[in-house]
């Protein structure tokens, strides 16, 4: 199979802020990283839909702001975990470093931080897509 012929990986990213949207899917780009297939985005704005389509399934990897409104991603990422069986991998975007401990309790597999940095943000991304929890 050719890599054009593998089915593109989905990628949720919630935020209500539509500049935080796209500062991530200009990071990740539609492919960085040539032995994964090929990323596609489902862009969403309020916490229902993203709970929709989790549950409907074909998500794998979500990436949710965490300095959203009303509904913040780390309160969303806890519902996942605790609603969705299986739940794909979550990343959180947090606002400080030192807030990484409210992402743990989310059960969130990882965090990056606002402002948005593409390399830092692509690096844990990519290791989520390929299956592996960043350290």
């Amino acid at each position: 199979m050719t890599d054009t012929a593998r089915t593109p990986l989905r990628v949720l990213v919630y935020s209500d802020d539509a500049t935080v949207r796209a500062a991530v899917t200009r990071a990740l780009g539609t492919r960085p990283d040539p032995d994964l297939p090929e990323l596609t985005y489902v862009e969403v704005a309020t916490a229902p839909v993203v709970i929709e389509h989790l549950d409907a399934g074909g998500v794998d990897l979500a990436i949710l702001d965490g300095e959203a409104t009303p509904a913040g991603g780390m309160g969303i990422a806890k519902q996942l975990k605790d609603e969705i069986d299986p739940c794909p991998p979550i990343l959180v975007l947090i606002g400080r470093a030192d807030d990484a401990w409210l992402a743990d309790w989310s059960r969130a597999e990882a965090t990056s931080t606002h402002p948005i940095d593409p390399l830092r943000l692509a690096e844990t991304a990519l290791t989520l897509l390929r299956g592996r929890r960043p350290a």
